[in-house]
């Protein structure tokens, strides 16, 4: 059984195509004024087809998202999206790349997958592999995690840079109660709601991005 005694402090293309098929004109031609013979001659009436009727294609329904419950995990999880004021230098990117960075770290307890918090975290952030250890360790093998849904109430930065180089930018966490699934869809264990923790991000911009260093509990 995977280790869970682990807790974070940050707690084609459509188109439809009108058919119309025009019919020919037949003329019986008369000679001499003689009466057309009924048998070969009557002239016959235009004749077109009725233009068919626009085809309007069902439009397939979008994936409905469900999260995680004791019937099994969360489905059709949507990936965080980096807002474009983040990917600016300025007071208003970092924090909004701060609480873009826990809503990946919440998508990692919903799916099991961490890449995309990897991507931007340094690996000497400890509270984050130890978070990553559990998100990677109950998605594996028909487990699944229910709940432990992250937020950030409150995140600031005064936007200096510090003697290290870093940005600081404080953090209050919020995460809800967290439950353990087996396989077989038994409860292994449920934590209760943690309470709320103050963390202090340090995150660098380079190469035009915003990079979590570290993530460290403040204490007192």
């Amino acid at each position: 059984m995977t280790s869970r005694n682990v807790r974070t402090s940050f707690g084609p293309r459509s188109g439809a195509a009108v058919l119309a098929v025009a019919g020919t004109l037949l003329m019986a031609g008369c000679s001499g004024g003689a009466p057309a013979d009924p048998g070969t001659g009557s002239p016959t009436p235009s004749q077109s087809a009725s233009p068919s009727v626009p085809h309007t294609p069902t439009p397939t329904p979008s994936a409905v998202y469900k999260p995680a419950d004791a019937s099994g995990p969360a489905q059709n999880v949507p990936v965080p999206v980096l807002p474009e004021v983040a990917k600016t230098e300025t007071k208003e990117g970092l924090e909004a790349f701060t609480r873009y960075w826990f809503e990946l770290l919440s998508y990692g307890y919903e799916t099991g997958d961490t890449k995309p918090l990897s991507a931007i975290t340094g690996p000497d952030c400890k509270m984050c592999e130890n978070a990553k250890q559990v998100q990677e360790g109950w998605h594996r093998d028909g487990r699944w995690l229910s709940g432990g849904k992250v937020t950030t109430p409150v995140i600031d930065t005064n936007f200096a840079v510090a003697s290290d180089g870093n940005y600081q930018v404080a953090v209050q966490v919020s995460q809800e109660a967290l439950s353990y699934y087996n396989a077989d869809k038994s409860l292994d264990s449920a934590e209760p709601k943690p309470a709320d923790s103050g963390n202090l991000v340090l995150a660098v911009f380079r190469d035009g991005s915003w990079f979590v260093k570290t993530v460290e509990p403040i204490v007192g």
